[in-house]
């Protein structure tokens, strides 16, 4: 889930350089693609095998 937080931040972050209301956090969550998803769970198994 931290990766979503960090993914979030750099997202609040350009919506404000940009001048753009970001959407808020659920709904930035409830966005991610299905291969996003996967993704995130691919890196999540590998830190948890160090």
């Amino acid at each position: 889930m931290m990766n979503f937080e960090q993914g979030y931040s750099v997202y609040v972050e350009k919506c404000e350089q940009f001048g753009l209301q970001p959407v808020n956090y659920r709904y930035y969550v409830n966005q991610l693609s299905h291969e996003q998803l996967l993704a995130y769970n691919g890196y999540a198994i590998q830190q948890e095998m160090k």
